[in-house]
């Protein structure tokens, strides 16, 4: 099989479904090695920085231990310490006199995960589409691929064997190639929503105990 063939045969549909499984693969790798070296950075954070937090002495120590290491969990904890700081400060305000302390804890808590949480799941929807319709596009080219083989034999007269299984075999290089990007993208897809559920679960269990640790803190 001579991919070069594909090309010089001035097919521009079938070089287009070419293109386009291309610029898939291309996008399907980058979002691979960036999410993945994302959510190994984050994890390898987490663990480093989780042990550091609970043995602070004080609350000021922990904040301290926090800002020392980038992770998703240290986010949090500064998010969550300054929300416990700004409801201490305006606790004699109507705001925050409407709302106990354990409410408004968990609203921020909540909101901060949320939104600490949202960029890793960037890029998945592109792994997702690529995964649904890079088959079908392949499958488009080589339909298209065998129509014009056959009808350039047709016009041509010639029935053998060797005719008809060169032009056909370089439109099936369509599907095998739309099989080739799509797969590496459901594969990945699957891998880092279970990263991420993962991730979430551990923050969540972070969440809970550091909410716990909030609410007993002395102003």
């Amino acid at each position: 099989m001579n991919l070069g063939l594909v090309f010089e045969s001035g097919d521009y549909v079938l070089m287009g479904v070419f293109l386009v499984l291309v610029l898939m693969s291309i996008i399907t790798w980058s979002v691979i090695i960036v999410r993945a070296l994302k959510l190994r950075r984050a994890k390898k954070g987490n663990a480093a920085v989780q042990p550091l937090i609970w043995n602070a002495q004080t609350l000021p120590e922990a904040v301290v231990q926090a800002e020392s290491i980038e992770s998703p969990i240290s986010e949090l904890t500064l998010a969550s310490v300054r929300a416990h700081g700004n409801y201490c400060k305006h606790k004699d305000t109507q705001m925050a006199a409407a709302v106990p302390l354990n409410e408004y804890l968990v609203r921020q808590i909540r909101n901060s995960m949320s939104q600490i949480l949202r960029p890793f799941d960037s890029g998945l929807t592109a792994l997702a589409s690529i995964g649904a319709t890079a088959p079908f596009i392949g499958l488009f080219g080589t339909v298209w691929g065998i129509y014009h083989a056959l009808i350039n034999i047709s016009t041509s007269g010639q029935m053998s064997i060797a005719a008809v299984a060169g032009p056909i075999g370089e439109a099936l290089v369509a599907t095998a190639a739309g099989l080739f990007v799509a797969i590496p993208a459901v594969l990945a897809y699957n891998f880092l929503v279970r990263g991420n559920k993962t991730l979430a679960q551990d923050m969540d269990a972070f969440a809970h105990d550091l909410h716990v640790q909030l609410l007993n803190q002395k102003d």
